[in-house]
């Protein structure tokens, strides 16, 4: 949102720039060309290399988020797998056979 801000601003000083140049330009109007043509070709560039500096941040995000998706897939893996563990074993004592009361007499 404050880049969108800053493009605006931008543009708006570009040509409020180029009005005022041309207005009160002490060149010729071959020079005042050449001059409008440079500043052209440096907001071409400032534009080209925003635009990448903003791909490559978007990028950036976009890996943080997919190793973030990875760890809590791995976690929540984790965390199925232990609770399978532990039904099973609750599951194997409940099931188990009662000692027999020989068993019992005998231990005594």
């Amino acid at each position: 949102m404050a880049s969108d801000n800053k493009f605006s601003y931008f543009f708006l000083g570009l040509g409020i720039g180029v009005a005022v140049g041309i207005l009160f330009a002490p060149k010729s109007g071959e020079e005042t060309r050449e001059y409008l043509k440079e500043k052209a070709e440096e907001g071409k560039e400032y534009l080209k290399r925003r635009s990448h500096e903003i791909k490559e941040s978007a990028v950036e995000a976009y890996e943080k988020g997919k190793q973030a998706v990875a760890r809590q897939k791995e976690q929540i893996a984790a965390a199925v797998e232990a609770g399978k563990a532990a039904y099973r074993e609750k599951v194997e004592t409940a099931n188990a056979p009662a000692p027999a009361a020989d068993d019992l007499a005998q231990g005594i």
